[in-house]
């Protein structure tokens, strides 16, 4: 199961990309409240986006991005039926990505 979801609509020549990415995206700074100890860093460090297989726009993020981030774009030149593709990479070498046709 994807961790993306996306929704990509269009008006006019633009396309609204919205998305949500579940990720823990800890800053490795809490502490667990039952043993004391850190919890370890664990936070998406790229984001990148396609419109038809080419790259729009990358996003390099640290631990200071919220639990679950949502992200929002436009993509300007975009019509109905494009694909949009959103990927992402984390610090500890996780990925995941997920694609949608604009509608």
């Amino acid at each position: 199961m994807s961790t993306i979801r996306i929704r990509a609509r269009v008006q006019g020549d633009v396309a609204e990309v919205r998305s949500l990415i579940r990720h823990p995206m800890e800053t490795g700074l809490r502490k667990n409240k039952k043993t004391g100890n850190a919890i370890p860093a664990h936070f998406i460090k790229q984001v990148n986006c396609e419109h038809n297989g080419n790259k729009v726009m990358t996003a390099n993020w640290s631990a200071a991005i919220s639990t679950n981030p949502y992200l929002a774009f436009d993509i300007k030149g975009a019509k109905s039926g494009d694909t949009v593709k959103i990927s992402w990479t984390d610090n500890e070498g996780k990925s995941d990505s997920a694609e949608v046709n604009v509608g």
